[in-house]
Protein backbone atom coordinates (compact mmCIF):
# COMPACT_ATOMS: atom_id res chain seq x y z
CA UNK A 1 0.00 0.00 0.00
CA UNK A 2 0.75 3.44 -0.96
CA UNK A 3 1.85 5.32 2.50
CA UNK A 4 -0.10 8.80 3.29
CA UNK A 5 2.75 10.97 3.15
CA UNK A 6 3.18 9.52 -0.77
CA UNK A 7 -0.22 8.92 -1.99
CA UNK A 8 -0.47 12.37 -3.71
CA UNK A 9 2.99 12.82 -4.78
CA UNK A 10 3.30 11.61 -8.58
CA UNK A 11 4.31 8.59 -9.69
CA UNK A 12 6.87 9.93 -12.34
CA UNK A 13 8.95 12.77 -12.70
CA UNK A 14 7.31 14.94 -14.50
CA UNK A 15 3.96 13.85 -14.53
CA UNK A 16 1.41 16.02 -13.45
CA UNK A 17 0.30 16.21 -9.96
CA UNK A 18 -2.47 13.98 -8.87
CA UNK A 19 -6.01 15.41 -8.16
CA UNK A 20 -7.00 15.86 -4.41
CA UNK A 21 -10.78 16.50 -5.49
CA UNK A 22 -12.65 15.37 -7.88
CA UNK A 23 -14.26 17.97 -10.26
CA UNK A 24 -17.94 19.29 -10.32
CA UNK A 25 -19.28 18.16 -13.78
CA UNK A 26 -22.48 16.93 -14.88
CA UNK A 27 -22.13 12.81 -15.84
CA UNK A 28 -25.62 11.88 -15.73
CA UNK A 29 -24.90 9.41 -19.05
CA UNK A 30 -21.67 7.89 -20.34
CA UNK A 31 -22.36 7.54 -24.07
CA UNK A 32 -20.70 4.72 -25.77
CA UNK A 33 -20.12 5.07 -29.31
CA UNK A 34 -17.97 2.24 -31.68
CA UNK A 35 -15.09 4.54 -32.77
CA UNK A 36 -14.26 1.83 -35.91
CA UNK A 37 -18.03 2.33 -37.27
CA UNK A 38 -17.59 5.59 -39.67
CA UNK A 39 -20.75 6.31 -39.93
CA UNK A 40 -21.43 6.31 -35.84
CA UNK A 41 -18.14 8.79 -35.58
CA UNK A 42 -19.88 11.65 -38.22
CA UNK A 43 -22.67 11.59 -35.81
CA UNK A 44 -19.86 12.82 -33.00
CA UNK A 45 -20.32 15.97 -33.41
CA UNK A 46 -24.20 16.22 -32.65
CA UNK A 47 -24.19 13.94 -30.18
CA UNK A 48 -22.00 16.18 -28.04
CA UNK A 49 -24.83 18.68 -27.48
CA UNK A 50 -27.05 15.83 -26.16
CA UNK A 51 -24.74 13.74 -23.30
CA UNK A 52 -23.04 14.74 -20.58
CA UNK A 53 -19.53 12.07 -21.69
CA UNK A 54 -18.88 10.31 -24.83
CA UNK A 55 -17.03 6.93 -24.24
CA UNK A 56 -15.23 5.61 -27.67
CA UNK A 57 -15.60 1.81 -26.80
CA UNK A 58 -12.63 -0.13 -27.44
CA UNK A 59 -13.29 -3.39 -25.98
CA UNK A 60 -16.50 -5.52 -25.53
CA UNK A 61 -18.80 -5.10 -28.56
CA UNK A 62 -15.62 -4.39 -31.02
CA UNK A 63 -14.41 -7.33 -32.46
CA UNK A 64 -11.21 -8.82 -32.90
CA UNK A 65 -10.37 -7.81 -36.33
CA UNK A 66 -11.51 -4.88 -35.75
CA UNK A 67 -9.65 -3.43 -32.36
CA UNK A 68 -6.79 -1.54 -34.21
CA UNK A 69 -9.75 0.53 -36.09
CA UNK A 70 -11.32 1.74 -33.19
CA UNK A 71 -8.64 2.46 -31.63
CA UNK A 72 -7.48 4.40 -34.88
CA UNK A 73 -10.44 5.65 -34.96
CA UNK A 74 -11.35 7.00 -31.47
CA UNK A 75 -7.80 8.99 -31.51
CA UNK A 76 -9.04 10.97 -34.92
CA UNK A 77 -12.46 11.58 -33.54
CA UNK A 78 -10.93 12.85 -30.38
CA UNK A 79 -8.00 15.62 -32.62
CA UNK A 80 -10.71 16.33 -34.95
CA UNK A 81 -13.45 17.51 -32.14
CA UNK A 82 -14.08 19.77 -29.85
CA UNK A 83 -16.04 18.47 -27.02
CA UNK A 84 -16.36 21.42 -25.08
CA UNK A 85 -17.99 20.71 -21.73
CA UNK A 86 -18.87 17.10 -22.62
CA UNK A 87 -16.36 14.43 -21.01
CA UNK A 88 -14.01 12.96 -23.41
CA UNK A 89 -13.33 9.31 -22.43
CA UNK A 90 -12.73 5.45 -23.39
CA UNK A 91 -13.08 2.05 -21.96
CA UNK A 92 -9.39 0.16 -23.32
CA UNK A 93 -9.19 -3.50 -23.62
CA UNK A 94 -8.33 -5.97 -20.30
CA UNK A 95 -4.76 -5.94 -18.95
CA UNK A 96 -4.65 -9.20 -19.35
CA UNK A 97 -5.37 -8.34 -23.42
CA UNK A 98 -2.88 -8.58 -26.24
CA UNK A 99 -4.23 -5.04 -27.15
CA UNK A 100 -4.19 -2.90 -24.48
CA UNK A 101 -0.57 -1.94 -23.91
CA UNK A 102 -1.17 -0.04 -27.29
CA UNK A 103 -4.95 1.39 -26.63
CA UNK A 104 -2.39 2.77 -23.47
CA UNK A 105 0.32 4.32 -25.12
CA UNK A 106 -1.15 5.46 -28.56
CA UNK A 107 -4.30 6.79 -27.01
CA UNK A 108 -1.83 9.32 -24.47
CA UNK A 109 0.45 10.01 -27.14
CA UNK A 110 -1.64 11.27 -29.28
CA UNK A 111 -4.96 12.81 -27.17
CA UNK A 112 -3.84 12.22 -23.53
CA UNK A 113 -4.62 16.51 -22.87
CA UNK A 114 -8.07 15.92 -24.44
CA UNK A 115 -8.43 12.64 -22.51
CA UNK A 116 -10.62 13.26 -18.71
CA UNK A 117 -10.94 9.13 -18.21
CA UNK A 118 -10.26 5.89 -18.91
CA UNK A 119 -12.48 3.01 -18.27
CA UNK A 120 -10.43 0.23 -16.54
CA UNK A 121 -12.71 -3.30 -17.30
CA UNK A 122 -12.20 -6.73 -15.45
CA UNK A 123 -10.80 -5.03 -12.32
CA UNK A 124 -9.68 -7.24 -9.84
CA UNK A 125 -7.43 -5.86 -6.95
CA UNK A 126 -5.64 -2.61 -6.39
CA UNK A 127 -2.75 -4.34 -8.48
CA UNK A 128 -4.55 -3.56 -11.55
CA UNK A 129 -4.95 0.09 -10.64
CA UNK A 130 -1.53 0.00 -9.41
CA UNK A 131 -0.39 -1.07 -12.77
CA UNK A 132 -2.25 1.37 -14.89
CA UNK A 133 -1.42 4.22 -12.62
CA UNK A 134 2.09 4.14 -12.59
CA UNK A 135 2.23 3.47 -16.73
CA UNK A 136 -0.49 6.52 -17.28
CA UNK A 137 2.36 8.65 -15.02
CA UNK A 138 5.13 7.93 -17.28
CA UNK A 139 3.64 8.20 -20.36
CA UNK A 140 1.89 11.29 -18.92
CA UNK A 141 5.45 13.16 -18.03
CA UNK A 142 6.92 11.32 -21.59
CA UNK A 143 4.38 13.29 -23.18
CA UNK A 144 4.22 16.56 -21.32
CA UNK A 145 0.43 15.93 -20.28
CA UNK A 146 -0.80 18.48 -17.73
CA UNK A 147 -3.46 17.37 -16.68
CA UNK A 148 -3.97 13.73 -14.82
CA UNK A 149 -5.81 11.18 -16.41
CA UNK A 150 -8.37 9.70 -14.57
CA UNK A 151 -9.21 6.03 -14.02
CA UNK A 152 -12.74 4.58 -13.37
CA UNK A 153 -12.80 0.88 -12.90
CA UNK A 154 -15.62 -1.38 -14.15
CA UNK A 155 -16.93 -4.11 -11.48
CA UNK A 156 -17.66 -7.03 -13.20
CA UNK A 157 -16.02 -10.03 -11.72
CA UNK A 158 -16.30 -11.92 -8.37
CA UNK A 159 -12.98 -11.09 -7.17
CA UNK A 160 -13.65 -7.56 -8.10
CA UNK A 161 -16.68 -7.37 -5.83
CA UNK A 162 -14.09 -9.01 -2.98
CA UNK A 163 -11.82 -6.32 -3.43
CA UNK A 164 -14.06 -3.50 -3.92
CA UNK A 165 -13.08 -0.91 -0.98
CA UNK A 166 -9.08 -2.24 -1.87
CA UNK A 167 -9.74 -1.02 -5.38
CA UNK A 168 -11.64 2.27 -4.65
CA UNK A 169 -8.58 3.45 -2.04
CA UNK A 170 -5.81 2.57 -4.42
CA UNK A 171 -5.09 5.91 -6.39
CA UNK A 172 -6.17 9.82 -6.45
CA UNK A 173 -6.00 9.06 -9.70
CA UNK A 174 -9.59 6.89 -9.03
CA UNK A 175 -12.26 8.63 -10.70
CA UNK A 176 -15.31 6.20 -9.80
CA UNK A 177 -16.83 2.84 -10.76
CA UNK A 178 -19.51 1.20 -12.93
CA UNK A 179 -21.02 -1.66 -12.57
CA UNK A 180 -20.70 -4.31 -15.17
CA UNK A 181 -23.68 -7.12 -14.87
CA UNK A 182 -22.84 -9.28 -17.67
CA UNK A 183 -19.61 -10.43 -17.51
CA UNK A 184 -20.81 -10.20 -13.35
CA UNK A 185 -23.17 -12.42 -13.93
CA UNK A 186 -20.65 -14.89 -15.92
CA UNK A 187 -18.01 -14.95 -13.41
CA UNK A 188 -20.25 -15.56 -10.34
CA UNK A 189 -22.03 -18.27 -12.04
CA UNK A 190 -25.55 -16.62 -12.18
CA UNK A 191 -28.05 -18.07 -14.04
CA UNK A 192 -29.17 -15.15 -16.81
CA UNK A 193 -28.22 -14.18 -19.81
CA UNK A 194 -29.97 -10.53 -19.53
CA UNK A 195 -27.45 -7.38 -19.57
CA UNK A 196 -28.80 -5.88 -16.46
CA UNK A 197 -32.10 -5.41 -15.31
CA UNK A 198 -34.44 -8.12 -13.28
CA UNK A 199 -34.97 -11.89 -13.61
CA UNK A 200 -38.39 -12.85 -13.86
CA UNK A 201 -37.56 -15.79 -11.91
CA UNK A 202 -36.13 -14.00 -9.35
CA UNK A 203 -38.37 -12.77 -6.41
CA UNK A 204 -40.85 -13.52 -3.12
CA UNK A 205 -43.62 -15.81 -3.20
CA UNK A 206 -46.15 -14.73 -1.06
CA UNK A 207 -46.96 -16.60 1.75
CA UNK A 208 -50.06 -19.41 1.33
CA UNK A 209 -53.12 -18.63 2.91
CA UNK A 210 -55.73 -20.84 3.79
CA UNK A 211 -58.42 -21.11 1.52
CA UNK A 212 -56.80 -18.70 -1.42
CA UNK A 213 -55.21 -20.45 -4.50
CA UNK A 214 -53.30 -17.41 -6.00
CA UNK A 215 -50.19 -15.98 -4.50
CA UNK A 216 -48.55 -12.98 -5.81
CA UNK A 217 -45.01 -12.92 -6.79
CA UNK A 218 -42.72 -9.81 -6.38
CA UNK A 219 -39.74 -9.62 -8.72
CA UNK A 220 -36.49 -8.52 -6.99
CA UNK A 221 -33.37 -6.42 -7.97
CA UNK A 222 -30.51 -9.09 -8.89
CA UNK A 223 -28.10 -6.31 -8.55
CA UNK A 224 -29.08 -4.88 -5.03
CA UNK A 225 -26.58 -6.02 -3.13
CA UNK A 226 -23.68 -5.68 -5.31
CA UNK A 227 -24.87 -1.42 -6.08
CA UNK A 228 -24.95 -1.07 -2.72
CA UNK A 229 -21.31 -2.47 -1.65
CA UNK A 230 -20.06 -0.42 -5.32
CA UNK A 231 -21.92 2.75 -3.69
CA UNK A 232 -20.43 2.12 -0.33
CA UNK A 233 -16.99 2.01 -1.69
CA UNK A 234 -16.58 4.89 -3.61
CA UNK A 235 -18.59 7.04 -1.16
CA UNK A 236 -16.55 6.46 1.60
CA UNK A 237 -13.24 7.06 -0.96
CA UNK A 238 -14.93 10.64 -2.61
CA UNK A 239 -15.40 8.46 -5.62
CA UNK A 240 -19.04 8.40 -7.93
CA UNK A 241 -20.81 5.37 -8.57
CA UNK A 242 -22.31 4.87 -11.79
CA UNK A 243 -25.01 2.25 -13.10
CA UNK A 244 -23.74 -0.07 -16.17
CA UNK A 245 -25.72 -0.96 -19.29
CA UNK A 246 -29.44 -2.17 -19.70
CA UNK A 247 -29.55 -3.97 -22.66
CA UNK A 248 -33.16 -4.52 -23.50
CA UNK A 249 -33.47 -1.14 -25.92
CA UNK A 250 -36.93 -2.43 -26.68
CA UNK A 251 -38.58 -1.75 -22.75
CA UNK A 252 -37.51 2.15 -21.51
CA UNK A 253 -40.59 1.66 -18.77
CA UNK A 254 -37.88 -1.50 -17.24
CA UNK A 255 -34.72 0.90 -17.86
CA UNK A 256 -35.77 4.04 -16.20
CA UNK A 257 -37.32 1.87 -13.23
CA UNK A 258 -33.35 0.04 -13.31
CA UNK A 259 -31.74 3.34 -13.45
CA UNK A 260 -34.09 4.78 -10.64
CA UNK A 261 -33.12 1.91 -8.31
CA UNK A 262 -29.29 2.84 -9.27
CA UNK A 263 -29.98 6.35 -8.40
CA UNK A 264 -31.70 5.78 -5.37
CA UNK A 265 -28.59 3.61 -3.95
CA UNK A 266 -26.70 6.22 -4.17
CA UNK A 267 -25.55 6.15 -8.26
CA UNK A 268 -24.75 9.44 -9.92
CA UNK A 269 -25.31 8.42 -13.65
CA UNK A 270 -25.62 5.60 -15.78
CA UNK A 271 -24.60 4.64 -19.30
CA UNK A 272 -26.82 4.62 -22.46
CA UNK A 273 -25.50 2.26 -25.01
CA UNK A 274 -28.41 3.62 -27.26
CA UNK A 275 -29.37 7.25 -28.03
CA UNK A 276 -32.95 5.81 -26.61
CA UNK A 277 -31.67 5.68 -23.22
CA UNK A 278 -30.22 9.65 -23.29
CA UNK A 279 -33.15 11.17 -22.72
CA UNK A 280 -33.89 8.32 -19.83
CA UNK A 281 -30.81 8.89 -17.99
CA UNK A 282 -31.37 13.02 -18.03
CA UNK A 283 -34.70 12.51 -16.21
CA UNK A 284 -33.38 9.92 -13.55
CA UNK A 285 -29.70 11.44 -12.95
CA UNK A 286 -30.92 15.10 -12.96
CA UNK A 287 -31.02 16.82 -10.09
CA UNK A 288 -34.43 17.80 -8.42
CA UNK A 289 -35.96 20.95 -9.39
CA UNK A 290 -37.37 21.40 -5.90
CA UNK A 291 -33.99 20.37 -4.19
CA UNK A 292 -32.56 23.09 -6.24
CA UNK A 293 -35.25 25.50 -5.63
CA UNK A 294 -34.51 25.23 -2.20
CA UNK A 295 -30.40 25.04 -2.53
CA UNK A 296 -30.73 28.58 -4.41
CA UNK A 297 -32.54 30.08 -1.07
CA UNK A 298 -30.01 28.39 1.05
CA UNK A 299 -27.18 30.68 -1.33
CA UNK A 300 -29.12 34.05 -1.11
CA UNK A 301 -30.17 33.85 2.72
CA UNK A 302 -26.16 33.44 3.34
CA UNK A 303 -24.11 35.19 0.62
CA UNK A 304 -20.78 34.10 2.52
CA UNK A 305 -21.70 30.95 3.82
CA UNK A 306 -21.24 31.58 7.39
CA UNK A 307 -23.67 31.83 9.75
CA UNK A 308 -26.61 30.12 10.33
CA UNK A 309 -30.73 30.83 9.25
CA UNK A 310 -33.40 29.53 9.20
CA UNK A 311 -35.62 28.79 6.23
CA UNK A 312 -38.91 27.40 6.76
CA UNK A 313 -38.35 26.42 9.90
CA UNK A 314 -35.12 24.11 9.24
CA UNK A 315 -31.45 25.21 10.30
CA UNK A 316 -29.00 25.99 7.34
CA UNK A 317 -25.91 26.44 8.29
CA UNK A 318 -22.19 26.46 6.67
CA UNK A 319 -22.46 23.01 6.53
CA UNK A 320 -26.19 22.66 4.39
CA UNK A 321 -24.88 25.72 2.46
CA UNK A 322 -21.89 23.69 0.87
CA UNK A 323 -24.31 20.97 -0.28
CA UNK A 324 -26.54 23.63 -1.59
CA UNK A 325 -23.50 25.22 -3.26
CA UNK A 326 -22.93 21.74 -5.05
CA UNK A 327 -26.38 21.33 -5.84
CA UNK A 328 -26.69 24.48 -7.69
CA UNK A 329 -23.43 24.34 -9.66
CA UNK A 330 -24.47 21.30 -10.50
CA UNK A 331 -27.91 22.50 -11.81
CA UNK A 332 -26.35 25.54 -13.92
CA UNK A 333 -23.95 22.85 -15.76
CA UNK A 334 -26.77 20.79 -16.51
CA UNK A 335 -28.79 23.75 -17.71
CA UNK A 336 -26.26 25.05 -19.83
CA UNK A 337 -27.07 21.36 -22.05
CA UNK A 338 -30.68 21.22 -20.79
CA UNK A 339 -33.05 24.44 -21.64
CA UNK A 340 -35.81 23.17 -20.33
CA UNK A 341 -34.41 22.03 -17.03
CA UNK A 342 -32.56 25.96 -17.21
CA UNK A 343 -36.15 27.42 -16.94
CA UNK A 344 -37.73 24.90 -14.31
CA UNK A 345 -34.41 25.59 -12.23
CA UNK A 346 -34.35 29.51 -12.95
CA UNK A 347 -31.36 30.18 -14.60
Amino acid sequence: MKLPINFYKPLAIGAPAPVRELPVVPERMIHFFPPHIAKICAKVPNMIEQVDVLLGNLEDAIPADAKEAARTGFIEVAKATDFGSTGLWTRINALNSPWVLDDINEIVANIGDKLDVMMLPKVEGPWDIYYLDQLLAQLEAKHNIKKPILIHALLETAQGVNNVTDIAAASPRMHGMSLGPADLAASRGMKTTRVGGGHPFYGVLEDAREGVDERNFYQQDLWHYTVGRMVDACMANGLKAFYGPFGDFSDPAACEAQFRNAFLQGCLGTWSLHPSQIAIAKKVFSPDVDEVLFAKRILEAMPDGTGAVLIDGKMQDDATWKQAKVMVDLAKMVAQKDPALAEAYGF
